[in-house]
């Protein structure tokens, strides 16, 4: 089974990620998205503490940390604890997902230099106190109609010596076998192709949206960046799971079924229909051979002094 790389597992609200939303949100269940988005990044915290490690390698002692479309605060929280020095935003659209920021970091006890701002990307970083030497956006560029633009007001944001950290791109995440023994193997093939065409399409609806080559290195470069670097960084939870990442493989494939099952033939969907029930011996929820594998890759460079 497949897993998008861009980003897009959150479609469920819509086509709406974490960090930027393009609908009204009236049909957004925010306390379930939440805690989706919550799960996720839990899941995901060894690759983001792996990252951080590459990025102190470069960014010493930072004074402000940007987490520009950080959702519900976990891994801004991150940045806290890895940072303990330097003051953290968060920085969202939606004000339920930096409610539950504010909660996390009180919970983790670096409420008192975690701060948060609502408002879209690029233009709410306009109302910045002062520069940030460390600006972060995990795929959230991506749901910006003109990428170039937008890193380039990521840019402007970067005090001398700043460091820009996206995370973009990767590998498609795999989470069952190739052949898992019901319906057609290569499902996760087939899914991989129908999640490009529903990226595509995201991308070509976004407001002002201007197609672009997916060079981040050559893009940071053209906004102004120098010493450009990229590191990936795999996420490799091996069967048998934690009942946590079992739930995770649930939950994910339910929003996959919700998102492009439209887009699967008669077989593939009995067979994702399969997947996701939990009577069934063959289900995510109860077979033994689901894993999760994955390569998440960050793209870094540094405002000139």
């Amino acid at each position: 089974m497949a897993h998008d790389h861009h980003g897009t597992e959150h479609r469920s609200a819509h086509g709406h990620r974490h960090g930027h939303g393009h609908g009204s949100g009236t049909d957004i269940d925010w306390s379930e998205m939440g805690s989706l988005l919550e799960a996720q990044a839990e899941l995901l915290s060894p690759v983001y503490e792996r990252a951080m490690a590459w990025l102190a390698k470069e960014v010493t002692e930072p004074g402000l940390i940007v987490d520009a479309g950080s959702g519900p605060g976990v891994v801004a929280c991150l940045f806290a604890e890895a940072f303990p020095g330097a003051r953290v935003l968060a920085v969202d659209s939606a004000g339920p997902l930096l409610e539950r920021a504010r909660a996390r970091a009180a919970r983790q006890g670096v409420a008192d230099r975690f701060d948060t701002l609502t408002g879209e990307l690029p233009d709410v970083l306009g109302e910045l106190e002062y520069p940030a030497d460390l600006l972060w956006a995990s795929r959230s560029l991506h749901h910006l109609g003109d990428q170039r633009a937008g890193l380039t007001a990521f840019a402007e944001r970067l005090a001398p010596g700043g460091t820009l950290a996206l995370l973009e791109g990767g590998l498609p995440t795999r989470l069952l076998p190739r052949d898992i023994g019901i319906g057609r193997p290569g499902l996760s093939a087939r899914i991989d192709v129908l999640e490009e065409e529903w990226f595509a399409r995201m991308r070509a609806d976004l407001p002002g949206s201007v197609a672009e080559i997916e060079d981040w290195p050559a893009l940071l470069t053209a906004a102004g960046l120098r010493h450009a670097r990229t590191r990936s960084f795999l996420l490799d939870l091996p069967a048998p799971l934690s009942d946590r990442a079992r739930a995770y493989i649930a939950s994910h494939l339910a929003r996959l079924r919700d998102g492009i099952g439209d887009g699967l033939d008669a077989d593939d969907l009995a067979t994702l229909d399969r997947l996701l029930d939990p009577a069934d011996p063959a289900s995510v929820h109860r077979r033994p051979d689901a894993f999760i594998l994955s390569a998440y890759t960050v793209h870094a460079a540094v405002r000139p002094l």
